[in-house]
């Protein structure tokens, strides 16, 4: 090969992974749910961490509102405490009930998480920092495969970004909504495996049975020794005669 070649395919590469980090980092930027872990399962419960990015230049964020669907049919979720941070759950009434991940009627489902920001307080202007929202939900639907969670993001200017885009094909939209990935739901039970308690617990059949045993073996080693006793003195009377 020659030199021209490896310079132009050095150039070409580097080019290549400079624009993949300004990519990853534009992607980045975006509002975001992450589970730390491993994934939820459908019908049960999990973490989500939203992740809030500021990207405007000259004001910060003050206000972040998660929406969660109705047909979702989440009946709780708590928020972990942030530092100058207030935080408020909103159910709403529904007309009729739905039904949860564990096939259970629900009529107030959990509607929207709004977290604010208490004055002198927020996301720093610029983009240097971001701010992580942790969640436990509960119960989660069983029936859809990714979690779909929209978000508004607001600035201490005014300015409003909906998060709000679902992607549809390869190209991810301007604006795309947070999503959560769940898993399926897991078969195996407690019955599945060994149950410890009932392992190191028997039943008193079977603690009889089994002291009857420790009772049995340890009169045969006090039997075989009485007999090994017996055996040596026997041995020894037998020499002392033959001396004799």
């Amino acid at each position: 090969m020659s030199s021209k070649r490896v310079l132009r395919t050095t150039v070409m590469a580097t080019t290549i992974g400079i624009a993949g980090l300004l990519g990853s980092g534009v992607a980045s930027a975006h509002v975001t749910a992450n589970i730390y872990g491993s994934e939820p399962q459908k019908g049960g419960s999990g973490a989500i961490v939203f992740r809030v990015p500021n990207e405007e230049a000259d004001a910060g964020t003050t206000k972040l509102e998660i929406d969660f669907k109705q047909e979702y049919a989440i009946s709780s979720v708590r928020y972990k405490p942030i530092p100058g941070w207030t935080a408020e759950v909103t159910k709403t009434q529904l007309p009729a009930p739905v039904k949860n991940g564990k096939n259970l009627d629900v009529s107030n489902p959990v509607t929207k998480v709004v977290f604010t920001a208490q004055p002198g307080g927020g996301i720093a202007k610029g983009d240097s920092e971001f701010q992580e929202f942790e969640l436990s939900v509960s119960t989660l639907p069983s029936n859809v495969d990714e979690l779909v969670l929209p978000a508004i993001q607001t600035y201490d200017n005014g300015e409003v970004v909906n998060w709000d885009q679902v992607q549809n094909g390869s190209e991810e939209p301007e604006h795309p909504a947070p999503t959560v990935t769940l898993a399926a739901a897991s078969t195996t039970s407690a019955h599945d495996g060994m149950d410890m308690s009932t392992a190191e617990a028997p039943d008193s059949d079977s603690s009889g049975t089994d002291s009857t045993a420790r009772w049995l073996g340890g009169a045969g080693l006090v039997v075989g020794a009485l007999g090994l006793g017996f055996g040596a003195g026997a041995t020894l009377r037998a020499r002392k005669a033959v001396k004799k």
